[in-house]
């Protein structure tokens, strides 16, 4: 079950999911130079807005895809601070994938595997360079590139994973629908 995991918070604390019953949870790797990364903007407005109805967000950075969130922890913060006036809490940069990766992202992609891009200006430069990295890439439930998401339900379930080509509107109205 979700609330069975923790995490390590951008200021190096522990923050256990469980102190996020009864809450919706946006779950999103970040990456602070990638091409994806002017979804802070409409996540930050989504945790403004639904944030006093039930909304929590783990925004977990990662360096794991194209090296593209190189900073400290700190410096990381400010960057999505000072450009996307973000104010949802930011957790430790941290592996998605791999042998170092969280157990939090074990358990999310055994609940909801790789079930392809939505189209995308970026959808064919993707799935060029995981195709030449490894043909088998789109069957296997790794995190593919920053800004994966996961939604939880109020009762700890798994309900939806978005890739990051996925429509932010399309992120909103699932969440819209749990709170």
């Amino acid at each position: 079950m979700i609330y069975d995991y923790e995490v390590f918070t951008g200021k190096g604390g522990k923050l256990s999911l469980a102190d996020y019953k009864g809450k919706v949870i946006l779950i999103v790797n970040t990456a602070t130079g990638c091409g994806f990364t002017p979804q802070y903007e409409p996540i930050e407005k989504m945790y403004k807005e639904y944030h006093d109805k039930g909304l929590e967000i783990l925004d977990i950075p990662c360096n794991q895809f194209g090296a593209q969130a190189p900073g400290s922890d700190e410096e990381i913060h400010e960057f999505c601070t000072l450009h996307y006036n973000t104010t949802f809490p930011q957790m430790k940069k941290s592996d998605v994938n791999g042998e170092n990766e969280l157990p939090l992202y074990t358990y999310l992609k055994a609940q909801k595997g790789f079930d392809g891009f939505d189209d995308h200006e970026l959808k064919g430069v993707l799935e060029n360079m995981f195709n030449a990295a490894d043909p088998d890439w789109a069957s296997k439930p790794d995190i593919k590139w920053n800004f994966t998401k996961f939604v939880i339900d109020r009762e700890g379930n798994v309900i939806a994973r978005f890739e990051p080509t996925a429509d932010m509107g399309k992120v909103e109205e699932c969440i819209k629908a749990l709170l």
